[in-house]
């Protein structure tokens, strides 16, 4: 089961930018990939060092080091040293479940942004933490976990047929943060198929699977709307173009991420506004499914009722009784019951209550 809030206690108390590891260990070890581009030059390699990106960091080139996993803190401590990032941007790197956020530092920028996913296993979305740092001729992006969301952008710039080649750094964290943002969309398709389901079933099946399912349902509204909500901010301050390091022909491509920011807000808010009076409906359904049962028990109880009277009547032991020789008092009384039957079934008919 996905885990709300990441434990921090281990931190308490210790120096502000104290590289401490708080989440699961997603990767075995950390892997360090590194492309370096421009318009007539392409270089992809597999880092078996730290080391080998330090080359990287004055060349005219654009660099892209994407680094698969936090869990090893004196290694993204090396790397960001070497680069001239910050303590504080170093703790948070290797600090899973960070608030999506963008601080600019001048030479650099430093972003985080969720990127989420379906765990077919657990039937549930779960997110890891994107960490962006922009600087003037690199982006270097932590991925808390080893994932694919990032392949496509990696093919365009191997192409090279894509504007990316020919654009700067700005452009390619553009890039990752389009792709991540995309692939929002099709979370929310699934989840809104999900959502038809439960709302047929909460009318027609009422069953304790269907309550939990608008339960588990309302729990995953939350957790998108913790994880995308700031996002928006973030895009916004990006394409104001308020740092150096944002050009303004790049500026207009982060406004298109931003109105997918807001298209994906928007639907979670119109998801949350949907399940929240389904748990009424399901309430409500099964309320009439009781009042069916309760209909149809209380009209055999009213059926019953006459029959059993005069079950009563002539099951009382007295040694006179009128009918008690009569040769067709027997056949006669279930006339009587027959009757009875047949004359209240025909009046609740009449009057609609079954």
């Amino acid at each position: 089961m996905r885990r709300p809030f990441r434990k921090r206690s281990e931190k308490a108390g210790l120096p502000p930018g104290t590289m401490v590891h708080i989440g699961e260990q997603e990767t075995e070890q950390v892997r360090i990939h590194i492309i370096d581009y421009d318009d007539g030059h392409y270089q992809e390699l597999e880092a078996q060092s730290v080391e080998e990106c330090f080359p990287f960091r004055d060349t005219p080139t654009v660099t892209w080091i994407n680094v698969h996993g936090l869990h090893q803190p004196e290694v993204i401590e090396k790397l960001g040293t070497y680069y001239g990032l910050h303590p504080l941007v170093l703790e948070d790197i290797v600090s899973a479940g960070q608030r999506p956020k963008m601080e600019d530092y001048g030479d650099y920028m430093w972003v985080v942004l969720k990127a989420l996913y379906h765990d077919d296993k657990e039937d549930e979305t779960k997110a890891h933490q994107v960490g962006i740092v922009i600087g003037r001729n690199f982006v270097m992006s932590f991925q808390e976990a080893e994932g694919n969301v990032f392949v496509p952008v990696r093919d365009r710039v191997k192409n090279g047929a894509a504007r990316i080649r020919t654009m700067g750094s700005d452009y390619l964290a553009y890039s990752l943060m389009d792709i991540v943002v995309d692939n929002y969309f099709g979370i929310l398709e699934r989840l809104g198929e999900q959502l038809e389901v439960m709302e047929d079933r909460s009318v027609t099946e009422p069953e304790p699977d269907t309550l939990q399912s608008i339960h588990d349902f309302r729990r995953e509204m939350v957790f998108l709307r913790r994880s995308v909500w700031p996002l928006r901010e973030v895009v916004a301050r990006l394409e104001r173009g308020d740092s150096s390091l944002i050009q303004k022909s790049t500026a207009i491509y982060f406004r298109d991420v931003y109105d997918h920011t807001i298209q994906v807000i928007d639907t979670i808010e119109t998801f949350r506004d949907m399940v929240s009076p389904m748990l009424e409906v399901y309430v409500s359904s099964v309320s009439n499914k009781m009042n069916e049962v309760m209909k149809v028990l209380t009209v055999i109880g009213t059926i019953f009722l006459p029959l059993t009277f005069l079950a009563g009547v002539y099951g009382m032991n007295f040694k006179y009784f009128p009918e008690i020789n009569w040769r067709w008092g027997y056949g006669f009384f279930w006339v009587i019951n027959l009757s009875v039957v047949i004359g209240m079934l025909m009046y609740f008919r009449r009057k609609r209550w079954f």
